[in-house]
């Protein structure tokens, strides 16, 4: 079984300096919700956004449900050879139980994600779906404990998704970032063994989702 991880996701709730901002609370009470229990979304929020620590890589919940469903809608998943994660630009992790299917539509999907930060676990039938936890990417590298950690960046060593793909072994851990621009942070790039480029543009990370899964799929079920 391989692990993926989509790192320093731009998926948080209002951080607490910007709960007051007029376009926040305006956005939250059409919601019916407090400021502080909505996702920071740049569509809703960008002039309160403007000026905040890491503006590039926040707010941009969408492109974490896009490589979400990339990831969970693949023989690769529903057969248990798959584990999802999802780590925050805010330090906390999602961690997926078996067979997850988080809803297609990005506003029902705000809701679950809003609902699982207020309760800490999402349960179903007496299964765990969804937990969030405080913790950091290097914890939850220590509690993988991955045979190789292969990431994605532009700042990579230019390779093919075939190429890469060939080189991913069981127990192996595969780093996605969950945001919009930007690079990964010291402290994540430097737990990465293998870090390659698959071109000389940044392409959107469920593109790369979808396409390096499917060409490891390919070395196993073909």
């Amino acid at each position: 079984m391989i692990s993926l991880i989509i790192s320093e996701s731009a998926l948080e709730l209002i951080p607490y300096e910007l709960e007051g901002h007029p376009s926040v609370i305006s956005h939250a009470r059409k919601l019916g919700k407090h400021s502080s229990e909505i996702l920071l979304d740049n569509s809703w929020h960008f002039a309160a956004m403007k000026g905040i620590k890491n503006e590039i890589k926040r707010g941009r919940p969408d492109i974490v449900h896009f490589s979400i469903l990339e990831a969970t809608t693949i023989p690769l998943y529903l057969e248990n050879k798959l584990n999802l994660f999802v780590h925050t630009i805010d330090d906390k992790v999602i961690h997926f139980g078996k067979n997850v299917h988080l809803p297609k539509s990005y506003h029902r999907f705000q809701g679950v994600i809003e609902k699982l930060y207020q309760e800490k676990k999402i349960i179903a039938n007496n299964e765990l779906l969804l937990e969030i936890k405080e913790q950091t990417f290097s914890e939850l590298i220590d509690e993988i404990k991955p045979s190789k950690i292969v990431g994605f960046s532009t700042e990579g060593e230019l390779s093919s998704y075939e190429k890469i793909a060939a080189q991913i072994s069981d127990n192996s851990c595969i780093i996605l970032g969950g945001f919009q621009k930007g690079h990964f942070s010291d402290s994540v790039q430097n737990k990465i063994t293998d870090l390659y480029s698959v071109g000389n543009e940044s392409f959107e990370g469920h593109v790369v989702t979808s396409r390096i899964l499917y060409e490891y799929e390919k070395t196993i079920f073909m």
